[in-house]
């Protein structure tokens, strides 16, 4: 309505009208599109030439921003991934070496409580009251060697590997015959073990949940290695003993029929093994002290820069 309340009349617009005028305008944008195709010297139709143009455009801008959606998903299902694998390994590790812990600290004590009350009677009766449990952790210690070779693990292989065939071989085979288990060097060699191990184990816990202290650093990687040395001297002196009870009854001796009729005679292998284990021991010293000059060479440059 106008301001002087005069209503302007109603023009009626026809279709055929409204569709005259859209054809006409679309005419003049194809025209006008002609013509800018033959100015760069490429005549063709105007629709044809806008689709192309998008179609370049497209392409370049494909190629100048790839699509990142899909590799920042896969990408993203990748880390994630690895996050769940890390964690799960760290949980798995700390229960292993929280077992570990338990199962050689029972040991322990239960050794220390019987030798207190009854001792140097309770030597005797030392396989009987902790043999299964040491057995337990011992072949428990076999699953290290998956751990360092997954990753799981950062250690040398080498030390883990000649600690683990040397406990075992003596605990399954020599330390298990009843005849053997009432000797003194049982416990000693018992003892010095859970000893290696009760240093070992609370130091890998700490590393995989804080900063563990320089005492337990240096008590790590200092006086295990005279505790190692003496655990491989009591090995020797318990192979040494049991020469004489595998002469006598000729246990684990046989005579093998093929491929060639040959007499296995198990004294000849446990002297045969006094080398191999002086060989191995002196090799693992040689990495503890190497690998114990580079933890403290590396705590010494994280003070210097802290």
């Amino acid at each position: 309505m106008s301001c002087s309340g005069v209503t302007p009349p109603f023009i009626p617009i026809s279709s055929s009208k409204i569709q005259r005028e859209t054809l006409s305008l679309l005419e003049i944008q194809t025209l006008s599109l002609q013509a800018f195709g033959e100015r760069l010297g490429k005549p063709t139709a105007g629709p044809a030439l806008l689709t192309s143009v998008g179609e370049s455009e497209g392409r370049s801008l494909t190629r100048r921003f790839p699509q990142k959606s899909g590799m920042d998903s896969e990408h993203s299902l990748r880390e994630a991934a690895k996050d769940l694998r890390c964690s799960i390994g760290l949980a798995y590790l700390f229960l292993y070496y929280l077992l570990q812990f338990c199962g050689h600290t029972w040991i322990f004590a239960n050794m220390s409580a019987r030798f207190l009350s009854f001792g140097c009677d309770a030597l005797a009766g030392t396989f009987y009251f902790v043999g299964v449990m040491m057995c337990v952790c011992q072949l428990l210690s076999v699953l290290e060697l998956f751990h360092i070779a997954d990753g799981l693990e950062d250690s040398r292989l080498l030390p883990r590997l000649v600690q683990v065939i040397e406990r075992n071989f003596l605990l399954y085979l020599i330390i298990s015959q009843e005849e053997f288990q009432s000797k003194t060097i049982v416990c000693v060699l018992f003892y010095l073990w859970n000893m290696s191990d009760l240093l070992r184990y609370p130091y890998e816990l700490l590393c995989l949940i804080s900063t563990p202290s320089f005492s337990m650093l240096w008590a790590r990687h200092t006086v295990s290695i005279p505790v190692y040395i003496l655990s491989v001297i009591a090995e020797g002196i318990s192979v040494l003993q049991a020469l004489p009870y595998y002469e006598a009854q000729e246990t684990y001796s046989d005579e093998l029929k093929a491929p060639v009729s040959v007499y296995v005679h198990f004294p000849y292998l446990l002297m045969a093994y006094l080398p191999l284990l002086a060989a191995g021991s002196g090799v693992t010293v040689l990495i503890l002290m190497k690998q114990r000059t580079q933890t403290f060479d590396s705590w010494n440059k994280k003070m210097k820069i802290s």
